[in-house]
């Protein structure tokens, strides 16, 4: 699978009039403990089904396990990962949408009522609604069909999608009322995680240079122990671990995007020693990076 090569991905949502997409993911032979959804955020709302295998996705610092059918509602500016929590074929979809896909319904004091407290953010859907009320679960049939449509593409596929949605998320909203959501304490946002994302993103953008945790810690102007805990709590790996799965991941889009060597690619992620980068490639990857190039299709 491929990663965006800044934090913040900017999703792609080709039709501006419908702002919605389907990402079909996959990730083969993967291994315990293995990263399957690189640590990002973006504007848009996301809907995550597990379809094969199992994991926990890591939202806004809180860990969240599925297993195939499970679904979860990512709420907008969300930091998110994800990590497999068993030994071969991972699959799942994401599919992330614009709160203006329902603009048609504004006017509609039904809407108003119900399904806009969401989208504009006044309430907050529980990322993993049917673990609270199981009865949820009987609406995610309508992601599937959704899913359906967006493959085959009939006339008309479009409203169709919006329809499907919007009656998902009405349903949800009649289980979970935004009225009884805003009045709750709740669980809010985790207060570091707008504080984060500029470091997240400055670790992805300068990989080359050497990333510590006193650095780290000192650029949010926190001792170092209290930035380890905020950051294990927040991406569910340590700041090595997590500068390290940022290297490896860029490894590899450089040994099937381009033609540097092997030891041109080591430097350009920050590893002077080619056996030290071998090493930390087949530490997170299984292989080695050479091995890696060579059996991937061309």
């Amino acid at each position: 699978m491929t990663y965006p090569k800044e934090l913040r991905e900017l999703t792609s949502i080709a039709d501006k009039d419908h702002p919605i997409h389907f990402f079909f993911n996959e990730c083969r032979d993967a291994r315990i403990d293995q990263c399957i959804l690189f640590l990002h955020w973006h504007e848009h709302f996301e809907i995550i089904v597990m379809r094969q295998g199992t994991g926990v996705f890591h939202i806004d610092s809180q860990p969240y396990e599925v297993e195939p059918g499970d679904v979860l509602f990512v709420p907008a500016g969300s930091l998110h990962t994800g990590f497999s929590t068993c030994a071969g074929d991972i699959a799942y979809l994401s599919i992330v949408y614009n709160a203006s896909l329902f603009r048609n319904w504004v006017q509609d004091p039904v809407h108003a009522r119900y399904v806009l407290p969401y989208l504009e953010g006044r309430a907050s859907l529980p990322v993993k609604p049917a673990a609270i009320e199981p009865s949820c679960a009987k609406s995610y049939d309508l992601l599937d069909q959704a899913a359906a449509e967006f493959l085959a593409k009939p006339p008309g596929y479009q409203l169709i999608i919006v329809s499907q949605l919007h009656m998902l998320l009405t349903r949800l909203s009649g289980i979970f009322p935004p009225q009884r959501q805003s009045g709750k304490p709740g669980r809010r946002p985790d207060p570091n995680s707008d504080r984060f994302k500029s470091l997240l993103q400055d670790i992805e953008s300068r990989l080359s240079e050497k990333h510590t945790v006193d650095s780290a810690a000192k650029q949010l102007s926190l001792n170092p122990y209290h930035f380890c805990k905020i950051f294990k709590k927040l991406t569910g790996r340590t700041f090595i671990e997590y500068v390290n799965l940022c290297r490896v991941n860029e490894a590899e889009r450089l040994l099937l995007g381009t033609e540097l060597s092997v030891t041109e690619i080591a430097g350009n992620i920050g590893c002077d020693n080619p056996n030290y980068f071998t090493k930390l490639f087949k530490q997170y990857k299984g292989i080695t990076p050479s091995r890696y190039r060579k059996e991937q299709p061309v």
